[in-house]
């Protein structure tokens, strides 16, 4: 017998495909925050009610841990409520997706609301310390009419802009602190030559560059799940490149070649242009064409590459 397609099927699976590659854009930054600040419920809650603007139209967003037990309060626009804290949500089906190892992005079916009766969503992306441990995930319910469609995604999936302020401690101390130059800043040519290598010739396609403590975390395209770390010492001896197979550049790849050196040489400008505010790291990802940026203040900006480039050096400041 001759199977056949259902178009009905085939357009759930595109709008479900196009959804999760949008939303995973947006939770992703969310959270890599979150690791920061999960030591503590109230923390996360004050980061997560300065991320739901930026959560594109999230109803509510919140934090669950490892066990399944909600552990930040629901955050919405209109309140706070840490009721919520230690509810279980283990036995919906898509926590089961979640917690998998295979994962780091779930979104749920379409389900109705029981509170306000919408068609919603869920989607859920784990939340990893800067070891890899897991600490739980980040998720963020959606009602259905307010998410773009398929076609509307595929025109706006790489102009997103998110900037999330961090750590207040750090932003009220800012002015009493002053940029000392790294082991990196010292060699950070070369660095920049040797990580550009990496990725156009050897399979890597995100770096991200930890200026002030001198290393280099990089993820290759035929072992995604995994992370390189490099401290300086490696990062800027070129016979590094010898310990990546050479491969060609990803024809999927967003970011041009050329464009590669434009970032790092903002990147450079940026960590040397004030003494107060500077670049402490960044990050680039040639696939979906997105740039990383923390600075000094503990705030983050996430963008297209073409964004970052089109930018004064001077907005930087602001």
């Amino acid at each position: 017998m001759n199977s056949t397609i259902n178009p009905l099927e085939e357009t759930i699976k595109r709008e479900r495909a196009a959804l999760s590659a949008f939303l995973i854009k947006v939770l992703a930054p969310i959270a890599h925050i979150s690791s920061s600040h999960w030591d503590s419920p109230e923390k996360l809650d004050d980061l997560l009610v300065a991320a739901l603007e930026h959560s594109n139209k999230s109803k509510l967003l919140y934090a669950i841990g490892c066990d399944g037990k909600q552990y930040s309060s629901n955050i919405s626009k209109t309140q706070i409520d840490p009721g919520k804290r230690g509810q279980d949500l283990s036995i919906r089906p898509y926590m089961q997706e979640i917690a998998a190892e295979n994962g780091f992005f779930v979104l749920s079916p379409v389900y109705v609301d029981s509170n306000d009766h919408h068609l919603c969503v869920t989607a859920l992306h784990k939340v990893q310390n800067e070891h890899g441990k897991v600490l739980g995930c980040i998720a963020a319910d959606y009602d259905l009419d307010q998410l773009p469609s398929d076609a509307i995604l595929n025109n706006t999936l790489s102009g997103n802009w998110l900037q999330i302020k961090g750590d207040p401690a750090i932003r009220q101390n800012l002015f009493r602190q002053e940029r000392v130059f790294s082991s990196m800043d010292e060699n950070l040519s070369e660095v920049h030559d040797i990580i550009t290598d990496l990725l156009c010739n050897r399979g890597v396609f995100h770096a991200k560059l930890h200026y002030s403590s001198s290393r280099a975390t990089l993820w290759l395209n035929n072992d995604p799940r995994r992370y390189r770390l490099h401290v300086l010492e490696e990062i800027t001896d070129p016979s590094v490149c010898l310990a990546y197979p050479k491969a060609d550049y990803p024809e999927d790849a967003i970011i041009a070649q050329a464009t590669i050196k434009k970032v790092f040489d903002r990147f450079k400008k940026l960590r040397e242009v004030d003494k107060t505010i500077y670049l402490r790291s960044a990050s680039l990802n040639i696939i979906n064409g997105m740039v990383g940026l923390t600075f000094s203040c503990d705030g983050s900006h996430y963008m297209s590459a073409g964004d970052f480039l089109n930018k004064d050096d001077s907005f930087w400041g602001n």
